[in-house]
């Protein structure tokens, strides 16, 4: 097939990541670039933290300071798609108009997902936090000096929580399972995070689920499932996110908890996806399935997707096997993960210590190693990441940890 007009839809970290690489490939064709926000293309990771506390401003927080001139797109800023038509090769835009395309990039990232008591409204003072405007409109009330309260104890929480904590404020944070990250974890660990939250002045509450909010005018209070209350000026909800994926109801492309694609990223011929919204067997893990939010893989994925469309139809493509990397930055420590584990899997700490909240754990899963957690121990992080890489088994990983000074 040959590539005259290629789409990318979705403007944030996987969308810029793929049309660059296209460019640096060797693509010169049309290269259309379709964005919801109006906003130049933005990092989000800094949202939760130094644009939250102050310490960024919303140019520090762009992609490409240089802009995307470079790129010669055909950007459409503002614009959300509203459907794809797979076999007519176009993409229907909000204000009615069409793009045909040869080839399609998706990279249309994820959405919050909202508590059961948000889906008919919520009084003034109630937030998420997944856009630039989100992180502007939090940061802007806390400049009054709230009482925050934020529901959920996942990364995108915890950084909410810790950033608001060092900005003085009163905070509580409520978690529906036993611990924070419990699921990805287990219950060891998460637990260890939760003390984090609590060695800085947080209010932890676990196991509690939220009924509702409560005020005249704006949030006052949280009502949690057992009939108590939180008092409130401020709340940020942040209970997990899901892939965009409404817009590709009835395409004919594979929907399940994101857009399916085969372990090369294809999801339907000429059509790859990349980032939050891209779900795929990977190799490098048995095939197990994942589908990853974490910023790494948003950017390594699009790599792999743009260069994945340009092979066309050749043998020999390439599968996207990676180790996934992420990291959290919460108060003065740093989280970091690699690998594709489970709360449930084998653990062991064989660094450091959980006491102090400094410590490497490894994970393992059928007798190999499969994950690294790493509190602020980074280079720990990487090591055994490369020994995920060479599939190590857990065994041999266990000795390398034992015999290090």
């Amino acid at each position: 097939m040959t590539l005259r007009t290629v789409a990318v839809v979705g403007a944030s970290l996987a969308g810029v990541r793929a049309a660059e690489a296209l460019r640096h490939e060797g693509y010169d064709g049309r290269l259309v670039m379709i964005g919801a926000e109006p906003h130049q293309p933005y990092d989000r990771p800094p949202l939760s933290k130094q644009l939250l506390a102050g310490e960024r401003e919303p140019d520090d927080v762009v992609l490409r300071a240089t802009g995307l001139a470079d790129l010669d797109l055909d950007l459409r800023l503002g614009m959300r798609a509203n459907a794809l038509d797979l076999a007519g090769r176009e993409i229907e835009l909000a204000d009615g108009d069409r793009v045909g395309f040869d080839g399609l990039v998706i990279a249309t990232g994820s959405a919050p997902r909202l508590l059961p008591a948000m889906r008919d409204g919520v009084p003034d003072g109630v937030f998420v936090l997944r856009t630039l405007d989100d992180a502007l409109a939090i940061r802007a009330r806390l400049d009054d000096g709230p009482r925050v309260v934020v529901v959920g104890a996942g990364f995108i929480g915890s950084e909410v929580a810790a950033t608001c904590r060092k900005r003085g404020l009163e905070v509580t944070v409520l978690e529906a399972l036993p611990a924070p990250l419990v699921r990805g974890l287990g219950a060891t660990l998460g637990a260890v995070c939760g003390e984090l939250h609590r060695d800085h002045g947080v209010d932890l509450r676990v196991g509690v689920g939220v009924a509702g909010f409560e005020g005249t005018g704006r949030v006052e209070r949280v009502r949690l499932d057992d009939g108590t209350t939180v008092d409130a000026d401020v709340v940020v909800v942040g209970v997990g996110v899901e892939p965009a994926v409404d817009w590709l109801d009835g395409s004919g492309l594979t929907l399940d908890n994101g857009v399916v694609c085969d372990e090369t990223l294809i999801a339907a011929p000429g059509v790859v996806a990349a980032g939050d919204v891209a779900r795929w067997p990977n190799p490098m893990f048995d095939g197990e399935v994942a589908r990853l939010e974490h910023w790494t893989n948003a950017s390594d994925q699009a790599v792999a997707a743009a260069r994945r469309l340009l092979h066309g139809d050749a043998p020999g493509a390439q599968a996207y096997a990676p180790v996934p990397f992420v990291w959290s930055d919460q108060y003065d420590r740093k989280i970091q993960t690699a690998g594709q584990f489970r709360g449930d899997d084998e653990m062991e700490v064989v660094h450091g210590s959980l006491e102090e909240r400094r410590f490497t754990a490894l994970f393992g899963r059928d007798g190999r190693l499969v994950g690294v957690l790493g509190i602020s121990m980074p280079r720990k992080v990487m090591q055994y990441r490369q020994l995920i890489q060479e599939r190590t088994s857990f065994e041999d990983a266990l000795a390398v940890a034992h015999a290090a000074p």
